[in-house]
């Protein structure tokens, strides 16, 4: 069984692809014209375990929130069609991720249920290319396009570039444990489907 998946999304705003591979070594490459994000979705193949491969040319002189957001929903569309019917999979996880001052708690569950609590209170600015504001539109677009139920809280934090690493490495090391397969045959719901 291969968990892969490859999306392609054109619109009038974005032009990008992703591919991805659940079982891959942590491979991640970004090229999104936002030097920042790029670095973020690196961070998410790396400590999720995913190879991860993201394109996109976005509309960039309006400003970053189309590439983010579209970014956010072909990630989260990859997964949910890498992850098929979602058979021995751990379907839960959580973790608090620190990075100095900075800790991220993320709890999540890919029951096939759209649902966000965002309680990061980042401090406003732009990283790199990055506005801020954006990392709650990521989040929101994957979490809705996975159809998973992700609850973030900011424990701690002062610096928006940690705030940020913090969330995007909590959600990565998540997502690995929920994917991994257990070895225990079935879908994890007395659904019988997820």
């Amino acid at each position: 069984m291969t968990r892969t998946a490859t999306i392609a999304r054109t619109t009038k705003e974005t032009d990008l692809r992703v591919v991805l591979d659940l079982d891959g070594q942590g491979n991640a490459t970004a090229d999104t014209g936002i030097p920042f994000f790029d670095h973020m979705l690196q961070q998410l193949g790396k400590h999720a375990g995913f190879d991860l491969e993201v394109t996109c040319k976005g509309d960039l002189q309006i400003d970053g929130h189309h590439t983010v957001e579209d970014c956010g929903i072909a990630f989260g569309e990859a997964l949910d069609r890498a992850l098929g019917d979602k058979t021995g999979i751990r379907r839960f996880a959580s973790i608090v991720v620190p990075l100095d001052e900075a800790a991220v708690e993320v709890a999540l569950d890919l029951a096939g249920r759209s649902f966000v609590v965002y309680e990061i209170d980042v401090p406003a600015e732009t990283i790199n290319g990055f506005d801020t504001g954006l990392l709650e539109d990521f989040v929101r677009a994957f979490a809705q396009a996975a159809e998973a139920t992700v609850h973030l809280r900011l424990r701690s934090g002062r610096s928006p570039h940690h705030v940020c690493e913090a969330t995007f490495k909590a959600l990565a090391n998540a997502l690995g444990e929920a994917c991994a397969l257990t070895g225990r045959g079935g879908v994890p719901s007395t659904k019988g489907a997820l």
